[in-house]
């Protein structure tokens, strides 16, 4: 069988989404033996601001492509595991503030790395992005935390591992195996179950969390590995995060 492309190319360009919000497909992500597809989600604030969701590989026409929006001011890492590129996006747009998911800044090789953080996410957003973007801390044991946002203007969600939905036709076959026994093989995306069992150590606060995003009533969910949703959100949403909410 030849070697399968796990992406989504065209890779390390914006592709538009809704009126101010964008996505960026990049990869493939090599970890514990897996290829995995990842994905960046791009938002022009109201100001002209431009803010990253989970910034994936750098490049420098990528970031000139970005800067045609507007400033770069906002690099998201949304929970301990996506934090990689951070780095290099510091140094390519200095005046970009860092804003990172609890927890993150404590673990040993991301002091290592020498990565500056400038804030910690929190249930509030702060008042750089607070008039349009909702967002909610979803917790779990071990230092676990996804940091959820919601776009009003698009109602759009965007998550970063609570859901993924990978597509098995797109996957080499250990991948694929991983996608049916973590139960994140498309069309039924969800959490994978490693990361059920973390979350339901905090059961009764994430919970809380997700009843919360559910409530906001998103149209479409985006997330950084697989497929995402483009229309029914909400129901997909109940039905993805049925483990946790039933």
């Amino acid at each position: 069988m030849p070697d399968q492309d796990v992406t989504y190319p065209p890779l390390d360009v914006l592709k538009p989404v809704a009126e101010n919000l964008w996505i960026v497909d990049s990869g493939p992500q090599e970890a514990m033996g897996l290829s995995l597809p990842v994905r960046m989600t791009v938002i022009r604030l109201s100001n002209g601001d431009v803010w990253l969701h989970s910034p994936t590989r750098y490049n420098a026409e990528l970031r000139r492509e970005i800067e045609t929006l507007g400033s770069i001011r906002h690099l998201v890492a949304p929970n301990i595991a996506h934090w990689t590129h951070l780095k290099e996006w510091q140094v390519g747009c200095p005046a970009a503030k860092t804003s990172a998911a609890p927890n993150l800044r404590q673990r040993p090789q991301v002091r290592k790395a020498g990565i500056r953080f400038d804030r910690d996410l929190t249930d509030s957003p702060p008042d750089d992005w607070g008039g349009e973007i909702e967002q909610a801390v979803i917790p779990g044991g071990a230092g676990f935390r996804e940091v959820a946002f919601f776009h009003r203007p698009t109602r759009t969600l965007i998550l970063t591992d609570l859901i993924q939905n990978l597509e098995p036709e797109k996957l080499p076959l250990g991948t694929r195996l991983f996608a049916r026994l973590t139960g994140v093989d498309a069309p039924n995306g969800k959490a994978p179950a490693y990361l059920r069992f973390v979350v339901r150590l905090r059961r009764k606060e994430a919970k809380e969390a997700v009843s919360r995003i559910v409530a906001w009533n998103p149209e479409r969910v985006i997330f950084s590995h697989g497929r995402w949703f483009d229309r029914d959100g909400t129901a997909i949403l109940k039905r993805a995060f049925s483990w946790l909410l039933e």
